[in-house]
């Protein structure tokens, strides 16, 4: 399942702000020294960009995750190969069968059937 990708609506109304104040056009807007529209696209455009950057590692987590999956799912199949290899080469009852994981069928628990009531 793939992650969630982030998006923001606090970004969407600083663009749709941002487009408004450029739009105002003359006399340029005067809110002090530290609250220019340049500053503000500045932090807009940092936020957009950080915000895509993230969206990148999240694809490409997502990719390295399915990447391991498989791989995963190829190793499993190869366990169960391998121990079916060594159990048809040595036999069910073999200790070379128990040492790869095997249980011996000597060692396996008998089935026990319920008495009827």
């Amino acid at each position: 399942m793939a992650r969630a990708k982030r998006n923001s609506t606090i970004l969407e109304t600083a663009r749709q702000r941002l487009a408004g104040l450029k739009k105002i056009g003359t006399p340029t807007p005067d809110f002090g020294p530290s609250l220019t529209v340049l500053s503000y696209e500045n932090e807009v455009k940092a936020f957009s960009d950080d915000q895509d950057g993230y969206n990148g590692d999240v694809a490409a987590l997502d990719d390295k995750q399915n990447r391991l999956n498989s791989r995963e799912r190829n190793l499993s199949d190869l366990n169960q190969r391998i121990l079916a290899g060594v159990r048809a080469q040595y036999g069910p009852d073999s200790s070379e069968f128990e040492l790869v994981g095997g249980v011996r069928r000597s060692e396996r628990k008998k089935p026990v059937r319920k008495p009827k009531s």
